[in-house]
């Protein structure tokens, strides 16, 4: 049978196999959330069953694994074609998940969770492949579909996910991202046409080791420094052996002809796209951390803050994701009028706006409700912006590996200003009741990083707005 093929005239309208085909992208990503995400919400659960007290360990992996595929996956994408190496990124990830539902040590389970942490890939693959099937225009509004649309699934299954954990167990959840992965597997396989865009080379086997293991490394530094110690013999050998590899890398790519990511292309405009996007999804992700320990607190224990009592924390968590859901979309559309970079900017002003709001928030469940729901608009704003801004600055056949760059920087604000936003806590704790809880000043500290990243986001979203060559909007009349 010849092998399906991506057209050379793209979708410029919606069509039945168009709709198709971003059903099938968004339930994908919500196979990124069941390998992801979602075991983390039975992290008790796991620790006691390998009897363990290493949080940092299970809880950070999977996404530093992340962060470690995603250069390979994304140029092996451009190389060898976005369906293929998307199949084989949710084939990695089923793998991943079974070794984890049957492993009998946490020394079995961690490996399982790096395998399984390939499932980051899928997100922006999908992203790539949106803008090889789509003209600009209608590319634009289906990339906000595709990364933003699994958000309202990801928010019921959450309860789901729960219920079954307490019946059957931690493992059932892993066996269930597993059946997942797989299924997408075949409809992927079945529905997404190949890639007509191939950049001609070899994968930089090495390049990426080097890359990958330096980005992991560093960020383990920062996911289990304050656990294990700063200083500690373990959390320093990830950080000098992450820098020396990092270092490496940059050394040869800057003189490899097929170098992974050529550094001195990279050029200004994505330069501050990446920049704008670490600042602002760490912001967002610090803020999504402080909801749920705010709430546990009264607001009469007179600590300057507190929601308890106030209103359930399952609503405080799903109004990011109903934010998420509908921000995406909404920058896409946006984006066809006035440019993502123009959209970018907007998303970066309404989160700075959220933080300030997360002062008074903190105390007034209300309000709390109303900037937790306009950050994850946010979100939803800054992911799609930052996938069609750095997609429309590459050419067609550096799609998959400029769409890895996107997910690697937001793996790296998050893991980074959570951690931050951890040690700020960690180290301004009172004693109240015979316990130890978050001080207001810690808590106020952590919202005023969070507003402080995103004015400095905004900065750079003003100088990004003002490069030549970015309004992409320009162009649409031609779809």
């Amino acid at each position: 049978m010849q092998e399906s093929k991506i057209g050379t005239r793209p979708h410029t309208r919606w069509t039945g196999r168009l709709i198709g085909l971003v059903t099938v992208l968004v339930l994908v990503n919500f196979m990124v959330d069941t390998a992801i995400t979602a075991p983390l919400l039975v992290l008790p659960e796991m620790l006691d069953h390998f009897g363990t007290d290493q949080t940092a360990l299970i809880n950070a992996s999977a996404m530093l694994a992340g962060v470690m595929w995603a250069p390979l996956l994304g140029k092996s994408a451009d190389v060898h074609g976005k369906r293929k190496v998307l199949v084989l990124t949710l084939l990695l990830s089923c793998a991943g998940a079974l070794v984890c539902a049957v492993a009998p040590s946490l020394w079995v389970f961690v490996p399982g969770r790096l395998l399984q942490g390939a499932a980051v890939a899928a997100l922006f693959l999908s992203v790539a492949i949106v803008r090889e099937m789509c003209a600009p225009r209608i590319a634009m509004i289906v990339v906000g579909i595709v990364t933003s649309g699994s958000a309202v699934l990801n928010i019921g299954s959450r309860f789901l996910t729960e219920k079954l954990a307490a019946e059957f167990g931690f493992r059932i959840l892993f066996l269930i991202s597993a059946v997942v992965a797989i299924a997408m597997a075949i409809c992927v396989h079945r529905v997404v046409p190949e890639s007509a865009h191939r950049t001609p080379g070899r994968i930089d086997v090495g390049g990426a080791l080097l890359l990958g293991g330096g980005l992991a490394g560093v960020l383990g530094y920062v996911s289990v420094g304050s656990e294990f110690g700063w200083f500690a013999l373990g959390p320093m050998a990830l950080l000098v052996g992450g820098a020396a590899a990092f270092a490496r890398w940059f050394l040869v790519a800057s003189r490899k002809p097929d170098a992974l990511i050529d550094v001195r292309d990279l050029g200004a405009p994505l330069a501050l796209t990446l920049l704008v996007l670490v600042l602002g999804t760490g912001s967002y992700q610090s803020m999504l951390q402080l909801i749920p320990l705010v709430s546990e607190v009264s607001a009469e224990q007179g600590l300057g803050y507190g929601l308890a009592g106030q209103g359930t924390l399952a609503l405080l968590l799903a109004a990011p994701g109903v934010g998420v859901m509908i921000g995406g979309p909404v920058a896409g559309v946006i984006a066809t009028r006035v440019g993502p970079a123009v959209t970018l900017a907007g998303g970066i002003a309404l989160g700075t706006v959220g933080t300030v709001g997360m002062f008074f928030g903190v105390s007034q469940f209300p309000v709390a409700i109303f900037f937790a729901f306009l950050l994850g608009f946010t979100v939803g704003v800054l992911g799609t912006s930052g996938f069609n801004l750095a997609g429309g600055l590459a050419s067609a056949d550096r799609q998959g590996i400029v769409s890895s760059l996107v997910m690697v920087v937001v793996a790296i604000g998050s893991v980074v200003l959570d951690f931050v936003g951890s040690a700020v806590l960690k180290s301004t704790a009172v004693p109240v009741g015979g316990e130890t809880v978050n001080s207001g000043t810690g808590v106020f500290t952590c919202i005023t990083i969070a507003t402080a990243a995103f004015a400095i986001a905004a900065v750079l979203a003003v100088v990004l707005v003002r490069k030549p060559g970015l309004d992409f909007a320009s162009d649409f009349s031609q779809d």
